[in-house]
């Protein structure tokens, strides 16, 4: 499953900072607030189903934020 949006620039050596909790490269986009908490939950997810995660930053701006879950369920079972 790939995602993408469109937004500031990511530099790409600020990609492992904003997969980490309360991290925001900008000042939030709404007025309702923004924590810095998506891609972080979205990486603990990843994570805990062994997915592979692929964050890419685009030159004009924004993100493709890619993941990829395991074709053989088993492999998620813990031996």
């Amino acid at each position: 499953m790939a995602i993408s949006n469109t937004g500031p620039v990511v530099p790409e050596d600020a990609v492992d900072r904003i997969l980490r909790p309360f991290q925001r490269l900008a000042p939030p986009r709404t007025q309702s607030g923004s924590s810095g908490l998506g891609l972080a939950i979205v990486r603990t997810i990843a994570d805990s189903h062994r997915a592979d995660l692929r964050v890419l930053p685009h030159p004009g701006g924004g993100l493709t934020v890619t993941v990829s879950f395991a074709a053989d369920l088993t492999a998620l079972v813990d031996e």
